[in-house]
């Protein structure tokens, strides 16, 4: 099972759902870089469950525990470990649905794969586990900013058919934080947080478009071939749970452009810098980054638990009808903002540790500059 991700600085998940504990173990993070635990608690809280009366009503505090790598809040640089304890399971809601197979979750591939499950709220497979990416994608993201001032953003763009038209350039955290669907669109968010109340409310569920930009991200991080920017990015985003696509730039709006009007014509900028005039590319060219505002969009199906009754096949290769229990998110959206955000972080940190070694002259400028 992949429970690990990079290859620098990579992490490895544990824990399931309705286990004692979700965790992750944190490789490759320099020494001496301040962490401290408050900013890792921050965007737990906006992951966490129970924020709104638009998420679940499962209650976590997802209170982090450092557990390991870090002493008088800088980086040890050995394997940093944390810990986040499960306080609110109640597994006694799953029991109806252990020998059967809930349409759109991973019940069935796993049985599939594995002929064994952890039956309590989807156990490795639920989202619960993205707890744990987002506190190891905090520690990555104070690695970019204090390397390189890398700073990732993420936001709700469409719920359903609502869609906010905000300029990409203009959005802000506060904008982010100023509402609980973190659509920075204060118009389209109150007739989102109003569509995802009335699913709710009818035991159904929506989806959505997840918007990100990366500002200050230099030139060359990216490799050739099979370890592309774009492709890492992707394959990290893809890894999120409810995850059905992943764009960068005009993405699919590419297809009906020509040449010309797609490329991006290059430009020496006023502090003579090699630019570009547009960026229709999103800020990487053959995969790796261009020094340009990398963006793109991640798009979430409707959460597969519903209230509502549904047909589906026993263990035991019967037709059946059930109504699932249990306490789920009617759009997973709200919470899914910080977990893009840590996934393009960790990527990041990622490809700065590779960049730094990628060649003899690039590491010899770095030590000199030391």
């Amino acid at each position: 099972m992949g429970n690990t991700f990079g290859r620098l600085f990579s992490i490895t998940t544990f824990g399931e759902s309705h286990g004692k504990a979700l965790g992750a173990v944190v490789d490759g993070c320099p020494a001496g870089l301040e962490i401290a635990e408050k900013a890792i608690q921050y965007q737990l809280d906006r992951r966490k469950p129970g924020q709104s009366k638009i998420t679940t009503n499962r209650s976590e505090a997802d209170t982090v525990q450092i557990l390991s790598g870090v002493y008088e809040g800088r980086s040890l640089g050995t394997s940093i470990g944390m810990l986040i304890a499960n306080q609110d399971a109640r597994s006694a809601s799953y029991k109806d649905m252990r020998d059967l197979y809930r349409p759109g979750h991973a019940d069935y591939t796993y049985d599939a794969r594995y002929g064994f499950r952890d039956w309590r709220g989807g156990g490795r497979a639920s989202a619960r586990e993205t707890a744990a990416r987002v506190a190891a994608g905090a520690i990555a993201g104070i690695l970019i900013k204090e390397l390189a001032r890398i700073e990732c953003l993420a936001w709700v763009e469409q719920i359903h058919k609502i869609k906010s038209d905000i300029e990409l350039e203009s959005v802000d955290a506060t904008g982010v934080e100023s509402n609980i669907v973190r659509c920075p669109d204060q118009t389209a968010a109150e007739k989102m947080i109003e569509a995802i109340t009335q699913a709710k409310q009818k035991g159904n569920s929506l989806g959505g478009k997840i918007r990100f930009r990366i500002d200050n991200c230099p030139p060359g991080l990216g490799s050739p071939v099979f370890d592309k920017l774009t492709a890492e990015m992707a394959g990290g985003l893809m890894s999120i749970p409810a995850t059905r696509s992943v764009a960068f730039g005009l993405g699919e709006a590419a297809i009906e452009m020509t040449g010309e009007e797609h490329n991006d014509p290059f430009v020496m900028d006023e502090q003579q810098r090699i630019s570009t005039e547009t960026n229709n590319a999103g800020g990487m060219l053959g995969g790796i980054s261009n020094g340009q505002p990398i963006y793109g969009t991640v798009c979430f199906k409707p959460t597969a638990t519903i209230l509502r009754t549904q047909k589906s096949v026993s263990r035991q290769g019967e037709n059946i009808e059930f109504k699932a229990r249990g306490r789920h998110d009617p759009c997973v959206l709200p919470r899914a903002v910080p977990i893009v955000e840590a996934m393009l972080n960790l990527v990041l940190a990622d490809h700065m540790l590779q960049f730094a070694i990628a060649t003899t002259g690039r590491l010899k400028q770095i030590f000199e500059k030391g």
